[in-house]
């Protein structure tokens, strides 16, 4: 530990999640509400990469989030590699008011599978629940996406702050449910270090809780 490491940001695991999505969807103020608590009607397009962290206690354990943040525009696809190297789990954010982005859900999902282990911890996120006579995509289609896909699925509003924490807390639990029975598998000692899979390795992901697929909650207040 580096001199001067502070006690309160000390933790027992480093997880990784990315944000993916169509520009426009919200990514940067889910990113901004669930890491600082805060929301920005002016935000402009991510350039480039963006990160930031927050911590949370998972059954008695200090899990720390890195979330990374990418402009959705077609011209930044050359960080792919790098943004998804490490991932443990997502949030594929599309927003509920424009169909587009949902459309653009499946392209997502292919380029995650491509770069990611095949077992990362995947929730598709219906951002801007908030504007109910503008939604665009209902919450049986999403569902039966996610289902299909098997990704769990909440609807989220970034402005109203509804189901941001929910969303990332179940990510983040779910990782670490893989890694804690990874780790012990491996006799290993649940360090951070077990946190990240290697090249090839395979997690079996727990199918105890295929019902947080159905726990939206969405649009409560």
């Amino acid at each position: 530990m580096a001199a001067g490491y502070k006690a309160e940001d000390e933790y027992d695991y480093l997880f990784k999640v990315v944000l993916i999505g169509d520009s426009g969807v919200g990514k940067s103020n889910l990113l901004s509400r669930f890491t600082r608590n805060e929301f920005s009607l002016e935000s402009k397009s991510t350039i480039g990469v963006e990160f930031a962290t927050r911590s949370l206690n998972v059954d008695g354990k200090v899990v720390k989030a890195q979330i990374w943040d990418t402009a959705g525009q077609e011209r930044y696809r050359a960080i792919t590699s790098a943004y998804y190297r490490g991932a443990l789990g997502a949030l594929l954010v599309y927003d509920a008011t424009c169909h587009s982005t949902f459309e653009s859900v499946e392209r997502w999902l292919g380029e995650l599978r491509d770069h990611t282990d095949p077992h990362i911890v995947v929730m598709l996120v219906g951002n801007k629940s908030d504007l109910r006579h503008l939604v665009a995509v209902s919450t049986e289609d999403a569902k039966s996406f996610a289902e299909r896909e098997s990704l769990y699925f909440m609807e989220t509003s970034a402005l109203e702050s509804t189901n941001v924490d929910a969303a990332f807390g179940e990510v983040l639990t779910q990782i670490y449910d893989v890694v804690s029975k990874k780790s012990i598998h491996n006799g290993e000692n649940g360090t951070q270090s077990s946190a990240v899979p290697s090249h090839g390795e395979k997690i079996e992901v727990a199918s105890k809780d295929d019902s947080a697929v159905n726990k939206t909650g969405c649009c409560s207040t």
